[in-house]
């Protein structure tokens, strides 16, 4: 390997993208292909590929502090598929001790062996897409899961995975606050040490989407959603989860450290259809299309959307939007050291004016979302760029 590349400084963050599922919820804009099982052993040969030409520069098995598959469902592969993708990562990525290894999983795929086969593997932290413990919000949400199910699997998953993660989802039409209430409740009496709380968005392209255009689902008002909002925050610090991110609550040391490389606008490999990575400055996003992504690579070319080259202002400023979401904020001076640049000069008039509104505040240094701010958390962030 040449001197030029074996001094480079590497990402410690992987994540790859397994774009297989049972179904596609009506909500859900993900990458990924529905029912269509046939197709992963060659997605598995492919992604290999992938693998080989991305990491040919790259010392293997390069010592990493996080993996992350996510999805799709990575746990709708079987136990010999998923071995086989803990081979192929293996082959080019080892994890250092005390890293965190996340697998994204549903309920109805928690077979013992699968939970056998994930914990075999070193896998130490696993994601459930619970979404809700209500019948009537799942039957809306199109998942197949009962509430009872849902909780056995956290149970189970626990056993084995004693860092575990729930993501749920409010706003949903027909949701009342009682609804979701007993879903939070429900949620922090199970061994879980991580929650996620997504509102609901209906994006263009998706089945909810054409279904709000065409008035078969109603959007709650927004001063529901945004007492659901405040409710969770309420609810999950009372019951010792600290609001680290704008929509994420962990137990003390249980944040997911793979998403704060995200946050902290550090580099990470990535891998799969739809997969966006950033190394060496550089970014670039895979096709979004899982066959057109499989015909690239069967042609031993990859497939790539777009690819980009950011300036320092465009990381700067990227960092900025980042760092508002976590709740301790943007650590001034270490921005400004970091990206050799003064974040006034930087951030100019719209600093002025959202410390005037109150939708952002600096204390002890850092700037950070106000309470009201974290009501307006997209608009507010993205007026930085």
């Amino acid at each position: 390997m040449p001197d030029s590349f074996a001094s480079l400084s590497w990402p410690d963050a992987v994540y790859v993208h397994v774009p297989f599922c049972r179904h596609r919820c009506g909500y859900c804009d993900f990458t990924l292909i529905a029912n269509r099982r046939q197709l992963i052993p060659e997605w598995l040969e492919l992604l290999a590929r992938e693998f080989a030409q991305e990491c040919a520069a790259v010392p293997a098995p390069l010592p990493v502090n996080t993996i992350f598959l996510g999805g799709g469902t990575p746990t709708h592969l079987n136990a010999d598929e998923l071995r086989q993708l803990f081979g192929l990562i293996g082959g080019y990525f080892t994890l250092n001790p005390g890293g965190e290894f996340s697998v994204e999983a549903n309920p109805e795929d928690l077979t013992d062996e699968c939970l056998e086969t994930l914990a075999d593997a070193g896998v130490n932290r696993i994601s459930l897409g619970i979404q809700s413990f209500d019948s009537d919000v799942l039957k809306t949400l199109e998942r197949s899961h009962s509430p009872d199910m849902a909780s056995n699997a956290v149970i189970r998953a626990a056993r084995l995975i004693p860092n575990t993660s729930l993501d749920l989802i409010f706003g949903v039409p027909g949701q009342t606050l009682e609804s979701w209430m007993q879903t939070l409740h429900t949620a922090t009496s199970l061994p879980v040490r991580h929650i996620s709380t997504y509102g609901l968005t209906f994006e263009q392209g998706t089945a909810f989407f054409r279904r709000e255009k065409t008035g078969k689902l109603h959007r709650v008002p927004d001063e529901l959603e945004k007492h659901m909002y405040l409710a969770a925050i309420s609810h999950l610090q009372a019951n010792g989860l600290e609001h680290y991110e704008v929509s994420n609550f962990a137990q003390p040391g249980a944040s997911c450290r793979h998403n704060m490389v995200y946050w902290q606008a550090r580099e990470y490999f990535a891998f799969g259809p739809g997969a966006a990575r950033y190394v060496h400055g550089v970014r670039t996003t895979n096709c979004r299309s899982v066959v057109r992504w499989m015909n690239s690579w069967k042609q031993g070319q990859a497939c790539h959307e777009d690819s980009e080259q950011l300036s320092g202002e465009e990381k700067a400023r990227e960092a900025i939007l980042l760092a508002l979401r976590l709740r301790s904020g943007l650590q001034i001076a270490e921005f400004e050291s970091r990206f050799d640049c003064s974040l006034k000069a930087l951030a100019g008039d719209v600093l002025d004016q959202q410390l005037q509104s109150q939708l952002v505040e600096i204390l002890d240094g850092a700037l950070r979302l106000t309470p009201q701010g974290l009501l307006l958390t997209d608009s507010v962030v993205a007026e930085y760029l």
